[in-house]
């Protein structure tokens, strides 16, 4: 199966390659993988080339420490290069995906470059099994992601919402969408509020930017978690969460988004969140313009990373099922 993977030319932040250490080399506590698949999208293809371009902007990161968190996440970050997935069948892609995840979570805390958003159901399938309870996730997407179909297939990077919450792997109550703003049909649009959850519209959002602004979200957030027994949580950043002046190269680009300044924000006053996992998706270098798209999705992957060095100890390797 490796003819058809998109194996990774150089690695985030630079971090030294795990077949570099040694074969006896302990692994490093943070795992990054790319999955170059964008078998689903539904409007402009390119998404299987965004884990090697986020790589490549990521080197602008210099030494990569983080002037929040004052820490640096290569020396303790093992990239795995780019799985070896079919791409040409969702299904196929997703069975081959779900034979890799027990190990790597077991090993490893795990960041994924997409591909498109059909990746996430799987990784929440593998970690409601790791941590024996649904999850609460922090969704940053423009779109629901709530459909029932997709376009009359069963499943698609428009279901995956809808999907986990129907297989009960996710705590409804605590599942929160940041920058929802496309088109859609109103049991789609607020499905995940008519279940229970957090929706903040982009329009929401607007004039937001500092932690101050954000706060009420941020503490909507934590006040969900600390009612519903503390979950742990998987965040989901679908990169057309952000403006298209912001992210130019995706899929599905839906304008009156969010900035940067606001998910880093987001992502920064969250970082003490118990985070067990992060997906970055939906970026298409083909229609990126200077890049931009790919350096905003490193820069978040980085402080993510950031965030989680600079978090307690218990952290910072990946924790037993509770």
């Amino acid at each position: 199966m490796t003819d058809f993977a998109y194996l990774a030319t150089s690695t985030f932040l630079k971090a030294t390659p795990p077949a570099l250490r040694g074969a006896d080399a302990a692994p490093r506590p943070f795992g990054l993988a790319g999955l170059a698949w964008d078998g689903s999208t539904t409007n402009r293809s390119g998404a299987r080339m965004g884990p090697r371009a986020i790589r490549e902007a990521s080197h602008m990161l210099c030494d990569g420490i983080h002037p929040l968190f004052d820490t640096s996440p290569a020396q303790a970050l093992d990239d795995l290069g780019d799985l070896a997935l079919p791409n040409t069948s969702l299904e196929g892609m997703r069975a081959a995906f779900a034979a890799q995840l027990p190990a790597l979570l077991a090993s490893r805390h795990m960041v994924w470059l997409g591909g498109d958003h059909s990746v996430t159901l799987p990784i929440l399938r593998a970690q409601r099994e790791r941590w024996g309870r649904p999850l609460a996730v922090i969704h940053f997407d423009a779109h629901c992601d709530t459909w029932q179909d997709h376009f009359g297939e069963p499943s698609g990077h428009g279901t995956w919402v809808y999907e986990a919450m129907q297989e009960g792997l996710v705590v409804n109550e605590c599942f929160t969408q940041l920058g929802i703003r496309s088109p859609g049909e109103r049991a789609a649009r607020e499905y995940v509020r008519d279940q229970g959850g957090l929706i903040f519209t982009a329009r929401e959002l607007r004039g937001r930017e500092g932690s101050a602004q954000l706060a009420e979200v941020a503490g909507a957030i934590r006040e969900r978690l600390a009612a519903h027994g503390r979950p742990p949580v998987y965040l989901s950043l679908d990169i057309d969460c952000l403006d298209p002046a912001f992210a130019p190269g995706t899929g599905t680009p839906e304008p009156g988004g969010m900035t940067t300044n606001q998910v880093l924000t987001l992502l920064e006053d969250l970082a003490d969140l118990d985070l067990v996992g992060m997906d970055c998706v939906e970026v298409a270098p083909p229609y990126d313009h200077a890049d931009l798209t790919s350096y905003a999705a490193a820069t978040f992957v980085w402080t993510y990373l950031a965030g989680r060095m600079a978090a307690p100890a218990k952290q910072l390797s990946p924790a037993a099922p509770r």
